[in-house]
């Protein structure tokens, strides 16, 4: 079977250099395991312990503490099935102050998990893994982010070969290993389907009461129909009969197992009439494709929402990105009141900023950079660039510090 080469594997390396605990963190199935199998088969008297195994819990659960004691590096895989562990490992490396004593992998956000211990504050770097990357699944640099902050915008790029039809296809493959791996169509569907089923029956389970699991599939649905649009709460609870107070925290659920991210509002006070909602991406396109029944089949109908498939699948290259970047840089995304909007709104820590805008279309217009005219109008100066993603070959200038990119800027960019 081969592994792809995950950009988190040399920081993982690095930050066990330095660091006593090193979490690694993100959704089931993205490759947590083997990522922390190939570290620890690097460090001579390592140990390996997989939660999921019932007789290895039933130890851990006995007698935390013998558990984790241990020289050398110990990785223990799905942490937080028994969280009660991380006080034992936490008086573990108080005791023991060398780097590199532990490696976790956690399928949920650990400070988010309830009844969770003081999670080792000042002794552990969370390393967040995301589905694969476009340039993780086709060895490509993956520098776009870093590129545009250090060169101000100003990208050359050899023209691309891909047409909408190819973003498409990539978008509902989306970037879980074993969905890569198979062949589009019924087994890569099977895959998607199992995955909610697991996600639903298992994983949120694993961390909350949840009495009726078709609510939590049903909200599955209508949030991945409203990928890469607002997060406004009143109106997904209408469309699934649910309470708010109810919604908002299966919402947390989502987002705590790594299914859902809320990308929050971006504002200024030069932009004073921007508004705080966030938007609500899937993490996978191609969970969020299959979750809405879209097909490359079904994509060639002009009436199937292909523009949110697309905007969905690009910003969450950028979220990947961001794990990994040199550059100190937030991902927010714009919308006013007069429905003025910007799909990311990147941010450097000088105060610096990137628009990006996505477009399913193969061809660009003027009016296409209406949002990002409108930020370079208030920002001046702070606006670095302007750039539209769009599905076709040729990177072409509209304006000062404006141009139109093909979406595989995104990762086929050197930093």
């Amino acid at each position: 079977m081969d592994l792809f080469s995950r950009h988190a594997e040399p920081m993982t390396a690095e930050a066990l250099a330095d660091t006593r605990v090193v979490v690694v963190n993100g959704a089931r199935q993205v490759g947590k395991s083997t990522l922390a199998e190939l570290i620890a088969a690097r460090s001579p008297g390592a140990r390996e312990l997989y939660l999921d195994d019932r007789a290895v819990r039933a130890a851990a659960e006995s007698d935390p503490s013998a558990f984790v004691r241990h020289d050398g590096l110990l990785m223990i895989d799905e942490i937080q099935r028994v969280p009660e562990l991380l006080l034992a490992i936490k008086r573990e490396v108080d005791r023991d102050k060398s780097p590199g004593r532990f490696l976790l992998t956690g399928s949920a956000r650990l400070l988010g998990l309830r009844d969770l211990p003081d999670a080792l504050p000042g002794r552990a770097e969370t390393i967040e893994l995301w589905p694969l990357s476009q340039g993780e699944i086709d060895s490509a640099p993956d520098g776009f982010v870093d590129a545009v902050f250090r060169l101000d915008g100003h990208i050359r790029m050899l023209p691309s070969t891909l047409t909408k039809r190819d973003y498409v296809a990539r978008a509902l493959r989306g970037g879980y290993p074993e969905a890569v791996r198979r062949d589009p169509g019924r087994r890569r569907a099977r895959f998607f389907d199992s995955y909610v089923t697991d996600l639903v029956t298992r994983d949120v389970q694993q961390i909350s009461d949840i009495h009726r699991p078709a609510e939590m599939r049903r909200l599955l649905s209508v949030v991945a129909a409203r990928m890469a649009t607002l997060a406004v709460a009143e109106s997904i609870a209408s469309d699934v009969a649910m309470p708010r107070q109810t919604l908002s925290r299966y919402l947390d659920l989502l987002e705590l197992v790594f299914v859902i991210k809320r990308i929050p509002a971006w504002s200024s006070n030069l932009t004073t009439r921007a508004i705080s909602t966030p938007k609500l991406i899937v993490t996978d396109s191609g969970l969020g494709g299959r979750l809405i029944g879209m097909s490359e089949e079904r994509a060639k109908d002009p009436t199937a929402p292909v523009g949110p498939l697309l905007e969905n699948f690009a910003i969450g290259e950028v979220a990947r990105q961001l794990t990994w970047t040199e550059e100190p840089v937030q991902l927010f995304h714009y919308r006013d009141r007069d429905k003025v909007e910007v799909d990311m709104v990147l941010e450097h820590a000088s105060g610096t900023v990137i628009g990006l805008e996505v477009k399913a279309a193969e061809t660009v217009r003027a009016e296409d950079f209406r949002g990002l005219r409108h930020l370079a109008n208030r920002l001046g100066d702070r606006l670095r660039a302007g750039i539209v993603l769009y599905a076709g070959e040729q990177q072409l200038a509209f304006g000062d510090r404006l141009a139109a990119f093909p979406i595989s800027a995104l990762w086929t960019t050197a930093s």
